[in-house]
């Protein structure tokens, strides 16, 4: 009785639900191993271990940083971190000194590395990468941190989150494959993107060349922001694809070709997942031109999409309405003119027709006005003509051919590439659209990364620690991506679905559906011995199968007696 007691009292029941999944995958990527060789310190606890605790800790929910030690309290270092490792640890003195160990040893060379690393054990499609950045914004004055200050400037610069008000910094991400970062840092709260992507062109084939990609063995996909003539000038001879925007000239004359060519090759929606009711997916045609920009002749794909640009079809009825009023007005008031001979008539008709809108023509009729002698008409005779006068009746009558025309511009955008057409290097113009299409993956990670919680309500001391902030929040980010990679591969590679939303299969995994589906899942501790409280269900089991781990990676090794 007295040695069930003391197992009883020995024995800890942990709600620990993903996390002992997240915490595998960072084993198998050696996240403290790589985080302690490039940040090597005397800390009593590496540096890794407390990256790991912080990358967990957002995994989780994201705990401000000043309850991380909190957090700490109530999970098991030795199953999360694979050491005992007590919560006091992860006091705000340590976290600190490790984050403070970050930024000296650069954050950003820290992040390339864990990535590098991580894709070694996670094959990934490097074939594509995808840069964008965002703006985020913090609470505080940041005196010593401004403009012209040394390291990361805090201050005020184009919000994208349309707080100009406040202060900010901004973040930027390349990814590859399915959305997995490789590099990304922070920057001047005050940065543009156009600079940003010139300091990234001047690194990115050297950082590239680490995994073995030489120039042409990697497509680069960026927005509008990389067309310049310093960018494009930069992009050597590494292949690119981006967004040319409307205030280039030749923008407006591709797209004005292609429709009124009207050879376009159809190629369909391109959208993965299923349409919603009365919300048909987007069908997408393109027309390839040649452009000229920077004394350069580049490929342009003319893409128009049945999901027309809805601010430029209001500008069009916008324009319509407004050239319909000028239009009737001047009409009304030419309309009272009278004229003495026809042929003058017929002039200012023909003057008047030639002052129709870019949507509108005008109709004009020329018509006879016969003056009478006062007094009243013979009944015997016609009544006798003294003059006659000609006046031009005109209406405004809208365009079918020209509007028709313009609103299938409104739905036209413009792809700039320097991909060539034919030969090894060569991608086709759908290829080229889906790949731009993708960009828009990468703009879900911004609100990972944004999480007001971390970032917003909490008073960082130190710029550095900012930066130390973003690489922890992008090797979070790098953990998130990872696991829906590999539950993509897993569906792909074998052709079965796993268990989705509502008890229905889904193609689709994603890391969240992983989250919700190991929700309540308890360990039980009694010494070094760990089991599961209950037996896997089989949609976790599935899970794990499709992440490639097993219930021993999950649990520690047990070691000696409970």
């Amino acid at each position: 009785m007295d040695e069930f007691e003391d197992l009883l009292r020995r024995m800890q029941v942990i709600g620990v639900n993903h996390l002992p999944v997240a915490a595998a995958l960072c084993r198998r990527m050696g996240l403290i191993e790589t985080v302690d060789r490039v940040v090597p310190t005397g800390m009593a606890v590496g540096v890794g271990t407390v990256v790991q605790g912080m990358v967990l800790d957002t995994l989780s929910g994201r705990s401000p940083l000043y309850r991380l030690e909190e957090f700490f309290e109530h999970q098991d270092s030795r199953l999360l971190l694979g050491a005992e490792v007590p919560a006091s640890a992860f006091n705000d003195t340590t976290v600190a000194r490790a984050m403070d160990a970050l930024y000296e040893a650069g954050a950003g060379k820290v992040f390339s590395e864990v990535a590098y690393q991580a894709t070694r054990r996670f094959p990934t499609d490097l074939r594509t990468v995808h840069w964008d950045s965002t703006s985020v914004n913090v609470w505080g004055d940041y005196r010593d941190a401004g403009a012209g200050s040394d390291g990361l400037a805090i201050t005020h610069g184009y919000s994208k989150d349309h707080r100009p008000d406040l202060k900010q910094f901004l973040l930027d991400v390349l990814c590859a494959g399915r959305n997995v970062p490789l590099l990304g840092g922070c920057h001047d709260g005050n940065a543009s993107d156009k600079a940003l992507n010139n300091t990234l062109l001047t690194r990115i084939s050297r950082d590239l060349a680490r995994y073995g990609l030489g120039p042409g063995d990697w497509l680069y996909v960026a927005d509008s922001a990389l067309v310049t003539e310093e960018n494009l000038s930069q992009m050597g001879d590494n292949l690119f694809v981006t967004r040319l925007p409307f205030s280039y000239a030749e923008t407006a004359r591709a797209v004005a070709a292609a429709v009124a060519a009207g050879a376009w090759q159809e190629v369909g929606a391109l959208a993965e997942t299923p349409a919603a009711v009365g919300r048909p997916a987007a069908q997408y045609r393109l027309a390839e031109k040649q452009v000229e920009l920077y004394g350069r002749s580049y490929r342009a794909l003319v893409v128009h999409s049945s999901a027309h640009d809805n601010r430029r079809l209001k500008a069009i009825e916008r324009q319509l309405r407004q050239e319909a009023e000028a239009l009737t007005a001047l009409c009304s008031r030419l309309s009272r003119r009278e004229y003495f001979c026809r042929a003058d008539a017929e002039a200012e008709a023909l003057r008047l027709q030639a002052q129709g809108g870019k949507l509108h023509r005008v109709e004009t009729t020329v018509v006879e006005t016969l003056r009478h002698p006062p007094g009243r008409p013979p009944k015997d005779r016609p009544r006798p003509v003294t003059s006659v006068r000609y006046r031009v009746q005109a209406a405004p009558q809208p365009d079918a051919a020209r509007i028709a025309r313009q609103r299938e511009e409104a739905g036209c955008f413009v792809l700039l590439t320097n991909v060539p057409r034919e030969g090894a290097r060569s991608r086709s113009g759908p290829d080229l659209l889906n790949a731009y299409k993708d960009q828009h993956a990468i703009e879900r990670n911004f609100s990972f990364l944004k999480d007001p919680l971390i970032v917003n309500d909490l008073f960082l001391k130190k710029p550095g620690r900012i930066e130390a902030l973003g690489a922890i929040l992008l090797i979070s980010l790098l953990v998130w991506n990872l696991i829906e990679q590999c539950l993509r591969q897993h569906v792909e590679q074998t052709g079965r679905p796993l268990p989705g939303w509502d008890r229905k299969d889904t193609l689709r995994p994603t890391t969240f559906m992983m989250t919700t589906k190991f929700a309540g899942l308890q360990i039980v501790r009694i010494g070094r011995i760990y089991r599961l409280a209950q037996p896997l269900r089989s949609d976790q089991a599935a899970y794990l199968r499709a992440l490639g781990l097993t219930l021993d990676d999950l649990l520690p090794v047990t070691t000696g007696p409970p």
